[in-house]
């Protein structure tokens, strides 16, 4: 299942040409280079070459093993392996996932933490005096306690169709907890999360061997050029076929 903005697919027949319009619209919204219209020679690229990644970096430093396997559940139900890319775990998401909540954005180190906290539209996104860390676990908790109610067991142990269900509840509301808003705690912490594991440079621990940047035929760092950005605009760039990411020019 790949997120929409909609909500999400259902099984793997829905998500081949979506899940490509989707990973091209979030990538859209952040770099320098737009994509011309149609598939990409990088995109095409990837998309004939078999998919095998090097292991993402092991082990979890903020998430317990609980914690770890609901985030593992979530980013496969939403990336789920298929001829364009493995699924979520193995694209390095789940990490990316733990190293941000284990860093300075868990810790809410650039946010104003001290009150007096009023009620924010929807349109401010995430508003909450806890950290992100905090609010992502407690939501996380919730969620599986509400899961453990609907179908009897945690949401790791759901069967895909199950999982993908669960999950779109989540985003439209329908799924509650008396001291959290769960869907604010799905659209505006763990999507967002899930975005950025996808298209961030893989020194962060996700988009592993730049899987995704290949995907849609993004260079990389040499998007930010702005000789590159002035000649390349609105074409295909030919560096996108090997990009290059922070460490390739550490």
């Amino acid at each position: 299942m790949k997120p929409t903005p909609g909500g999400t697919l259902k099984d793997k027949s829905d998500v081949v040409a979506p899940r490509r319009g989707f990973l091209k619209s979030v990538a859209a919204a952040g770099v320098a280079l737009p994509l011309v219209p149609g598939r990409s020679e990088a995109a095409d690229s990837a998309a004939s070459q078999p998919v095998a990644l090097p292991a993402p970096a092991a082990g979890y430093v903020c998430l317990s093993q609980d914690e770890a396997a609901f985030v593992e559940a979530i980013v496969n139900v939403m990336c789920p392996a298929d001829e364009y890319t493995p699924n979520g775990v193995d694209c390095g998401l789940a990490v990316y996932i733990d190293r941000q909540l284990a860093g300075d954005f868990g810790r809410g180190a650039r946010r104003y933490m001290r009150g007096p906290w009023h009620a924010g539209k929807p349109e401010h996104g995430y508003q909450s005096p806890l950290p992100p860390e905090q609010f992502f676990k407690l939501g996380l908790a919730a969620a599986d306690a509400a899961c453990e109610v609907a179908h009897g067991k945690p949401f790791d142990q759901l069967e895909p169709a199950q999982a993908d269900t669960f999950l779109k509840r989540l985003a439209v509301g329908e799924i509650t907890d008396p001291s959290l808003n769960m869907a604010s705690w799905f659209n505006e912490i763990v999507l967002p999360l899930f975005n950025q594991a996808c298209f961030a440079d893989p020194i962060y621990g996700g988009n592993n061997d730049k899987i995704f940047w290949r995907l849609i035929g993004y260079p990389g760092l040499p998007a930010t050029n702005t000789i590159n950005m002035v000649q390349y605009r609105g074409k295909p760039f030919p560096g996108a076929k090997d990009p290059k990411s922070i460490a390739d020019f550490s």
